[in-house]
């Protein structure tokens, strides 16, 4: 029964996974016409990664709004965009990346297809801490000074696939300049799918600078998952089960996906949500 659960929750997160990308890229018209959706929604973020040059993007990405700030407002917090997404980590932490990710959803539909899979490690463990530089390096200081969200424009394959691709098969103007640096973001692309193929969630686990931030509010973000240490055993299953870097349920790599329940012999694991409590009335 538990088996029979455990696949219910997972295809439910799978069609929150799937309504969040469309969600997201409701501009439809915007993939037949290749025109970019700037209507007066896009001055909000998506709670996870998804371009906002997509053609069908309504919403900003986070990531992209936050490096786009630091490049404007030098030596100044972007109270905006920052408390936006604090709003977010607060909230949810890393259960964006489990299920409001559409580049996270593309990633676990990646892994699935026959290739040679790599199981965690600890070396996977020491490469999943390689996000929180690029958050630092590319996310804050280098559009700091360059002026340019660097992490987009060097980087990101969440960008390449979702607006520059599209964009330019769309676009013969497009077509006729590109140059030396989308050649580049295709080949990183390209290593990006398969670094996907062999591990869960590369991206998710070794780059995504988005997921690192918000790892930051796994340990006081309202929803996740918690362990009933009253019925725990310390048997250590919902770990190894895990494919993600975890040392223990709900900890900074916890993606809060909750497939660990199915695993679990004690029925140890469950969701969790802080709640405000009223004082009692006497």
């Amino acid at each position: 029964m538990e088996g029979a659960s455990g696949k219910l929750s997972d295809l439910k997160r799978r069609y929150i996974q799937l309504l969040s990308a469309v969600l997201y890229n409701a501009h439809f018209y915007g993939f037949l016409t290749g025109n970019i959706y700037k209507g007066r929604s896009k001055v909000v973020c998506a709670p996870g990664l998804n371009c906002y040059s997509c053609p069908g993007a309504i919403l900003s990405c986070p990531l992209g709004s936050l490096q786009g700030a630091f490049a404007r407002h030098v030596l100044s917090v972007p109270m905006y965009v920052m408390g936006t997404m604090c709003l977010f980590g607060v909230l949810f932490g890393r259960v964006i990346c489990g299920f409001l990710c559409p580049f996270g959803f593309l990633q676990e539909l990646i892994y699935r297809i026959p290739f040679l899979k790599v199981k965690k490690s600890r070396a996977t463990g020491f490469l999943s801490l390689f996000k929180y530089l690029l958050l630092v390096l590319f996310v804050a200081v280098l559009p700091a000074i360059t002026l340019y969200p660097s992490f987009c424009k060097y980087i990101c394959p969440a960008g390449t696939l979702e607006a520059g691709i599209p964009l330019v098969l769309s676009d013969e103007g497009l077509r006729g300049s590109i140059g030396g640096l989308f050649s580049l973001k295709v080949f990183l692309l390209i290593l990006c799918v398969i670094l996907c193929l062999a591990f869960f969630r590369g991206f998710c686990r070794f780059i995504c600078p988005l997921g690192a931030f918000y790892s930051l509010f796994n340990p006081v973000s309202f929803f996740g998952v918690r362990v009933n240490r009253e019925k725990c055993t310390g048997c250590g299953a919902c770990v190894r089960f895990c494919k993600m870097d975890v040392k223990k349920v709900a900890d900074r790599e916890c993606i809060r996906c909750g497939e660990c329940r199915a695993v679990c012999p004690e029925g140890a694991i469950e969701d969790s949500f802080v709640t405000i409590q009223r004082p009692a009335v006497r």
